[in-house]
């Protein structure tokens, strides 16, 4: 299996329904009492694109993508509308965004994080698909317009000189979702006029 660094047609995806999905036990005991206990660590996304095909050529798009991917075998990028910046989505994204950590005068690697709070929870969240040429980074609230470098395929940040002790390192940016096709079927339906639909396109992330 391999990864491929191409995304899913934005206008199509732009209509999909889907979020971020967790695995949580729950024991409810004798006395009503519950014990729950978080299976993962980390959340993970699901889609469905199907609510984004409008059109045949829509449909033929799709086709298309799901046949190049060989079904659930390869990888690719999505873009999640809801959540695809390291900011609001009504903001503009600035190097000041997500604080990736602190310089010690040795450390050169970074990796893109975003951070989601609640009051006094907060949970961090690896980005490994920043989008080309959207990521902007600061040290010390300074924006870097060089000596540094991003990965765009797993979002690690380096800097050709490590950042002095104490130095506050962030960065803002734009990101897709690594995903699948959660099937190896596509159940296509065409009407008298030549309108196609598909009952459902199941997306699940990849974790990467």
């Amino acid at each position: 299996m391999a990864f491929h660094e191409v995304r899913f047609p934005d206008d199509i995806s732009r209509g999909a329904r889907g979020g971020p999905e967790r695995r949580t036990q729950v024991v409810e005991l004798a006395s009503g009492d519950e014990e729950r206990n978080a299976s993962w660590a980390d959340s993970r996304r699901r889609y469905d694109a199907a609510y984004g095909i409008r059109r045949a050529d829509d449909l033929a798009a799709v086709v298309a993508f799901f046949e190049a991917r060989n079904a659930r075998l390869h990888g690719f990028r999505w873009k999640d509308w809801g959540d695809f910046k390291s900011g609001m989505p009504s903001a503009p994204v600035t190097p000041i965004d997500q604080a990736l950590g602190t310089g010690d005068g040795t450390t050169t690697a970074f990796q893109l994080v975003k951070r989601y709070e609640s009051g006094a929870q907060a949970w961090v969240r690896r980005i490994v698909k920043p989008v080309a040429g959207s990521v902007r980074v600061a040290l010390a609230g300074v924006e870097q317009a060089s000596g540094w470098t991003v990965d765009a395929t797993t979002g690690g940040v380096s800097f050709a000189t490590a950042p002095g002790a104490g130095v506050l390192v962030t960065a803002g940016f734009g990101f897709d979702v690594p995903v699948r096709f959660d099937t190896d079927r596509l159940d296509v339906t065409w009407d008298l006029d030549r309108l196609g639909s598909i009952a459902s396109i199941p997306l699940v992330e990849v974790r990467r």
